[in-house]
């Protein structure tokens, strides 16, 4: 049999052939760490190992508390930056830059065939670029700062066939929810999960960021699209060049061995949503219209980039937030936020009565910036609706694509973008 883009990737990284189901010794391309990087050095400085294996492979970004909201996160901040100065890493992005998973494609550290680890599950959103990129905790983080090597289980792949194109107001966000909702929770437990097809070859970076992002919410090792030639003029704007032997290592031999295939046909989908209190909860957005919400946010690391915001401004251009809704744009980045003002993306946003916040994770993760209080409902472009995840416990998380957030942030209850 041949071997999938995992097979490969993970070939290249152990330094021999190998298939699913067998442990390797891999050498890590690049190890991202945010916020919890302070729990990562404080285990690194308890190894015997004065200095890190490579300075220049290591990125961190500061983006879930930021800026600081409490003292301990301050006083946790501060120690990263001394660790970053004390260890010369060059690769570090303070909290006026923005989300993680949005920092390292900006920044050029992300490239096809690469194996790239960070101590946050939503990793998998580099797989986007044709990379492996999976989540570790922060013992195997510290390590791999140690070492530059990780072992980990060659998982199976999971091949997934986006056919027909998206309709008017559907996006990529409806798609992973509407895969999530099929294959649930745990189906991808420790698999690889590849995209292919027409559908997904019609969709942007953006989109493709977005369902590698969530691929992780059906608890996979990584989510993977090979790269083509938006890959290539993503790539070349941000690193220069265009990485063929790396390139190779991103596509699938035609008689690769997967353990399931899905067909899933984007013609008719209509728009989804993720209903409390789980992301494989999921119905078509009529089968909700009539739930009456309190707060919409818009952004994240999953759908804060201009395509989204762009997305959001369409709709609420020249209209007003509904007077009992509380609308939170999150900008994925500086650059994002940047790029959003220079295309009057902003202003439009702000005449409807959105209040703009600074690029961070704040609101997806209930640490800052507009948590829910008891009762209150929110639709959120976020990746997760457990339970208390932004607030209080006995609050309510329905998940949807910008389209559907931003129609509903205009009617006051959850509402079919398409129909505005």
């Amino acid at each position: 049999m041949g071997m999938t883009v995992s097979e490969k990737i993970l070939s290249r990284a152990s330094g021999t052939k190998v298939s699913a189901g067998e442990i390797v010794q891999a050498q890590v391309d690049r190890a991202m760490s945010h916020d919890n990087a302070a729990m990562v050095s404080e285990i690194f400085q308890s190894l015997e190992y004065d200095t890190v294996w490579d300075r220049n492979r290591i990125v961190i970004p500061i983006d879930h508390r930021a800026p600081a909201n409490i003292i301990e996160v301050a006083n946790a901040q501060k120690r990263i930056r001394e660790f970053v100065k004390k260890q010369s890493i060059p690769n570090f992005y303070d909290i006026k830059h923005g989300i993680c998973h949005q920092i390292l494609p900006e920044k050029g550290h992300v490239q096809p065939g690469w194996l790239i680890v960070g101590s946050d599950s939503h990793t998998t959103t580099y797989g986007a670029f044709g990379a492996f990129s999976t989540g570790i905790g922060a013992t195997e983080m510290a390590a791999v700062w140690a070492t530059g090597e990780l072992w980990l289980k060659v998982p199976e792949t999971i091949r997934i066939d986006l056919s027909g194109t998206l309709p008017f107001r559907v996006s990529a966000k409806d798609v992973i929810l509407r895969i999530i909702g099929t294959l649930k929770a745990d189906g991808a437990s420790y698999k690889a999960v590849e995209y292919h097809g027409e559908g997904i070859r019609s969709m942007g970076i953006s989109g493709r960021m977005t369902l590698c992002n969530m691929t992780m919410e059906m608890d996979a090792k990584a989510g993977i699209v090979s790269p083509d030639a938006r890959t290539r003029e993503f790539l070349e704007s941000r690193i220069g060049g265009w990485p063929r032997e790396l390139v190779e290592l991103a596509t699938p031999e035609p008689d690769a061995n997967y353990v399931e295939a899905h067909e899933f046909e984007l013609s008719a989908l209509e728009p989804q949503v993720a209903c409390p209190h789980g992301v494989d909860n999921v119905r078509p957005v009529g089968e909700v219209s009539d739930v009456e919400i309190q707060q919409v946010v818009i952004g994240s690391c999953t759908n804060g980039r201009l395509e989204d915001l762009r997305a959001t401004a369409e709709i609420l251009r020249g209209k007003t937030v509904h007077k009992d809704v509380r609308l939170l744009i999150v900008p994925a980045s500086r650059e994002v936020y940047m790029e959003a003002i220079r295309e009057g993306i902003i202003s439009d946003l702000l005449e409807s009565e959105a209040v703009i916040l600074n690029p961070g994770c704040g609101p997806c993760l209930g640490s800052h910036q507009g948590i829910l209080a008891k009762g209150e409902t929110a639709l959120t472009t976020t990746n997760r609706n457990f339970r208390g995840r932004m607030g209080h416990r006995d609050s309510y998380i329905y998940l949807s694509s910008p389209e559907t957030a931003a129609a509903s942030a205009r009617t006051g209850f959850i509402t079919d973008p398409r129909s505005i």
